[in-house]
């Protein structure tokens, strides 16, 4: 059984983490406000890019630009894990994780490729054994679309180049601060993406939809400028939205993490102020009685000396209890 000491000193160990949980609480506090401000002032204009995508990819047969045309034999894949550098936020991590690896588990047949964002994603995966061909930590805050173009560059060059046939990215939607939906999106080719199996399309975000029907896009000067300039901005711009909704996610999934540790530690000093408490009940009534057992066994005479002792003792013990 824990002594009176020993209590006290885990009092005041679970104080000072409560200290510290409320600090970060707050310093996250301030940044889900500003991640969330920054989703959803980009969110409405990368929806609708993603809707012109579709519609183009819609109204042509691939040839116009690479990126629109699908390979015909499917051997490898990328899939883009954007995971946080830091701890401390609940299962954000966890989920997206576990996520990727239920989605890859149904492309045994393909060789999967993966760039990792985020230290967390990152040491998983290289603990895992798995082909990490690139990795990003430690990106700067706030997130600007130029951040992202070195990983922007890498996806296309592999898709250009045949070296990937499929790109994926792996991420956390934001729904608001108590909700976070992680979820896969089909990046590359802009084409609409058809599961191998329902368990599959549980998985997938759904794709835009397409809202124009047989109707053909007039390009000026040519349909090669216009894709070769338009596309490749869109597709950066899909990658940078992905990496504000996780960033949303990310300092969301702490604030909340943070909250219900301080909680959790002030209920705990609580439960063990109280079991302080009773020890120190028990050690005064157990040296009261060794006292009263004490004036028993002494003569009369001596009575006198012994109430006297008696009286200081009480003071002290009230005095004791006053200050802890």
């Amino acid at each position: 059984m824990a002594t009176v000491k020993e209590i006290k000193r885990r009092i005041r160990s679970v104080n000072n983490i409560a200290q510290v949980t409320r600090a970060l609480e707050a310093v996250s506090a301030s940044r889900v406000r500003r991640a969330q401000e920054q989703v959803m002032n980009t969110r409405a204009y990368a929806s609708k890019a993603a809707e012109v995508l579709a519609n183009v990819a819609a109204t042509t047969q691939g040839s116009e630009h690479p990126l629109l045309a699908v390979h015909d034999r499917v051997k490898a894949i990328n899939v883009i894990l954007i995971t946080s550098d830091r701890s401390l936020c609940g299962s954000y991590n966890d989920n997206i994780i576990r996520l990727a690896e239920r989605f890859v588990a149904n492309h045994e047949d393909e060789e999967v490729r993966w760039i990792a964002v985020g230290r967390k994603g990152r040491d998983y995966l290289v603990r895992r054994g798995h082909n990490v061909i690139a990795e990003f930590t430690n990106l700067p805050t706030p997130l600007r679309v130029a951040d992202i173009i070195p990983i922007s560059n890498i996806i296309l060059d592999e898709f250009n180049s045949f070296t990937t046939d499929q790109v994926f990215i792996a991420y956390t939607d934001f729904i608001n601060t108590l909700t976070q939906r992680p979820t896969i999106f089909n990046l590359l080719p802009l084409k609409p993406y058809a599961p191998k199996s329902p368990a599959e399309a549980m998985l997938i975000r759904n794709e835009p939809e397409v809202t124009v029907q047989k109707r053909d896009y007039l390009y000026e000067p040519s349909p090669t400028a216009i894709l070769d300039e338009v596309i490749p901005r869109f597709v950066t711009l899909l990658i940078y939205q992905a990496f504000l909704e996780s960033a949303a996610s990310e300092h969301s999934a702490r604030m909340v993490a943070m909250r219900n540790a301080s909680e959790n530690a002030i209920a705990l000093s609580a439960d063990l102020t109280l079991a302080y408490n009773k020890l120190r009940q028990a050690a005064i009534t157990s040296e009261i009685l060794d006292i009263v057992g004490g004036v028993n066994a002494l003569d009369d005479s001596d009575v006198e000396t012994v109430n006297h002792l008696a009286d200081r003792f009480i003071e002290e013990v009230g005095t004791a209890l006053r200050n802890p």
